[in-house]
């Protein structure tokens, strides 16, 4: 489908919000990228591919940023990514059936939702060894990793909460970490899939730009005027508009 031909100009203003808003509170945006592609009818091929595009797009300036202040602490960061790296890179050469594509989009968009609306706090303070932190760190590193690729969610918006949960770092740290984390796993998924998958990228150039300038400007203001949790929830509409989608794909495809 020709996402422009019934939407040639709205279609790059959303998702110039969406890069402006997320970028702002050191998220890329991936599960409302995915989501939106999802309504407007893309291709299971060209939504995880367009999406890890997105999000590498959005969260390169705000890597940058977080490094050269020095929020981003290596230590945190490093059980994470040893596995959630070469995770994303198998998740973006795997080519997935349709109704199992559909079906882990679901899950990670469900899941989306439960920590937008029904997550009250991450103040959890469990106690745990140092070595079952690192555990979890690595399980959910390669967890993370792993929609990444397959599905383009940067995984930004379940690592941040979990960090913050295990007692691994502050707010400010978990936020860096995040932005990071995502642009490393997008990175990796996109290198994967552009080695054995290729979709025509011209046609979305508007899309892309969009999200530069959104990422570029947000990054810039730092913050909204909105608290986080509110400018999430708010464009969390639109995750829950992709589930209804899914969930009528779904119920076709397997009854």
């Amino acid at each position: 489908m020709d996402i422009f031909v019934n939407l040639p100009y709205l279609l790059p203003v959303i998702f110039f919000i969406f890069a402006l808003a997320y970028s702002s509170v050191g998220l890329g945006g991936g599960s409302s990228y995915t989501a939106m592609m999802l309504i407007v009818g893309m291709s299971t091929l060209t939504i995880p591919l367009l999406s890890l595009i997105l999000n590498l797009v959005v969260t390169t300036i705000g890597s940058f940023n977080f490094i050269r202040h020095r929020h981003a602490k290596l230590s945190l960061l490093i059980p994470f990514i040893v596995t959630s790296i070469p995770m994303a890179y198998l998740g973006g050469a795997l080519k997935l059936p349709r109704d199992l594509f559909y079906l882990i989009l679901f899950i990670s968009l469900l899941f989306t939702i439960f920590q937008l609306y029904f997550w009250k706090t991450t103040s959890l303070n469990l106690s745990l060894t140092k070595n079952k932190k690192i555990i979890i760190s690595l399980i959910a590193g390669s967890l993370f990793g792993f929609i990444a690729g397959t599905v383009g969610i940067g995984g930004g918006i379940y690592l941040v909460p979990l960090i913050i949960i295990l007692g691994l770092g502050s707010q400010k740290e978990a936020a860096a970490c995040g932005v990071v984390f995502i642009w490393l796993n997008s990175a990796s998924g996109l290198i994967s899939r552009l080695q054995y998958n290729a979709i025509d990228l011209a046609q979305y150039t508007p899309l892309i730009i969009a999200v530069l300038l959104g990422g570029a400007l947000g990054s810039h203001l730092g913050a909204s005027h909105l608290a986080p949790r509110t400018m999430e929830k708010i464009l969390g509409i639109i995750v829950i508009a992709a589930v209804i989608v899914l969930a009528k794909k779904l119920f076709y495809l397997y009854f």
